[in-house]
């Protein structure tokens, strides 16, 4: 069991630490705001650098946190307690977690999508709800996507809900944002066939390769792909669908498609 006597104490809400963390609940780029044991230790795992947690006074009989504080301390991370009113202000959620830190953002280069050809990357365009892009990039993650381009009025990747939504894997996982017109230049110039979903009058998924180095473009929860994008594109994809279902979510397209994608690539076994 933790001993957390001789860690520092927080009791006000006052405190220069809280205003930190609800700046980053609220949007700071500088840092992401990590909530909870799964995504704190994920976030070691990858080892990124976690500037500072923080525990709830009484977690210490929680065998996951303590081992947890223990792996943060040995890393040097400053490690403070508080008290439940203090861990509601830290925590963004309804029911404060007994864990929070603050990280500083992945780093990924627009280099690391194209590591290992052929390429498969998802391009997300105004992806706006967070808890849909955090699903977009678990869904690549766990698909054997090469990485994810977050790009338009999408929703931040790294702010907490989007990485709750993607449990961790945007923590391991190249996700890089850029602007639109740019990120599809880049993409073109590298090779990449540039594959716009939408809901209709596209190529079934299933009848499309999906082989080559690819950039699989999903676009808003809403409106889908602007049709200017959708006419350059160099392919239109559709998931075939029972009437009267007209269209799927997001992150349930992304999954179909690069699921489909690992398939035809003969790399299923290892996903």
């Amino acid at each position: 069991m933790l001993s957390l006597s001789r860690v520092r104490r927080i009791t006000s809400r006052q405190n220069p630490l809280v205003a930190r963390y609800r700046a980053a609940a609220r949007g700071d780029t500088t840092v992401m705001l990590l909530d909870g044991v799964h995504l704190v230790a994920d976030a070691l795992a990858a080892r990124l650098h976690i500037c500072d947690a923080a525990v709830a006074a009484d977690a210490g009989a929680d065998r996951d946190v303590t081992a947890l504080v223990n792996r943060l301390q040995d890393a040097q991370v400053d490690v403070a307690t508080a008290t439940a009113p203090v861990m509601a202000a830290l925590s963004p959620v309804r029911s404060s977690s007994p864990i929070v830190a603050l990280a500083d953002r992945p780093a990924a280069s627009m280099a690391q999508l194209f590591a290992a050809p052929p390429p498969l990357i998802v391009l997300a365009i105004d992806v706006q709800d967070p808890g849909n892009l955090g699903a977009i990039v678990r869904v690549a993650e766990a698909g054997g996507a090469s990485g994810v381009i977050v790009a338009g009025a999408s929703a931040d990747p790294f702010g907490w809900k989007a990485l709750r939504g993607s449990m961790g894997s945007a923590l391991r996982l190249p996700v890089v944002v850029a602007d639109t017109a740019a990120a599809l230049t880049e993409l073109r110039r590298r090779g990449c066939r540039i594959v716009a979903t939408a809901p209709r009058e596209g190529t079934s998924v299933f009848d499309t390769d999906l082989r080559t180095s690819l950039a699989v473009v999903i676009g808003s929860e809403g409106s889908g792909l602007e049709p200017a994008l959708l006419a350059s594109a160099d392919e239109r994809v559709t998931i075939p669908m029972q009437a009267p279902v007209e269209s799927l979510n997001a992150a349930v397209t992304a999954a179909l498609i690069v699921y489909e994608a690992t398939r035809q690539r003969g790399l299923t076994s290892q996903v």
